[in-house]
C-alpha cells in the first residue's frame, strides 16, 4: 500500500481587524509584522502587474477565442507544445496567422 501523506489546508477566517502594533504576528523570516510593514507590503503588492500582458496593446484587453476540437487534434497540439516548449496559445495564434494572413 502506498504511503499517503495528509496535507492539511490552511483555512483563513475573516474576522475583526488585528492591531499589528499590539498583536505579535511574525513573518516567515521571523520579522515582526507591524501596521507600517503591513501597509508597505500592501502597497508593493498593488504595484505588481496582474494577469498576462496584452497582445493588443498597452492597457487593452486581448480578445479570447475558444473552439472545440477533436481529441486527436488536441493530442497533436499537446505533442507540439511539448516538442517546441511553447504554450498552446502561441501555437494556435501562429496557426491562425498563417491561415488567415492580413
Amino acid at each position: 500500500m502506498a504511503n499517503k501523506t495528509n496535507k492539511t489546508k490552511i483555512k483563513y477566517i475573516v474576522g475583526d481587524d488585528v492591531n499589528l502594533d499590539r498583536e505579535v504576528v511574525l513573518l516567515k523570516n521571523g520579522e515582526r509584522l507591524t501596521e507600517v510593514k503591513a501597509r508597505q507590503i500592501a502597497r508593493e503588492t498593488l504595484k505588481r502587474v496582474h494577469g498576462r500582458p496584452s497582445l493588443t496593446g498597452a492597457k487593452k484587453v486581448s480578445p479570447e477565442v475558444k473552439a472545440r476540437v477533436p481529441e486527436k487534434l488536441k493530442k497533436r497540439l499537446d505533442r507540439e507544445v511539448k516538442r517546441r516548449g511553447e504554450t498552446p496559445s502561441a501555437i494556435i495564434r501562429e496557426a491562425l496567422e498563417s491561415y488567415l494572413p492580413v
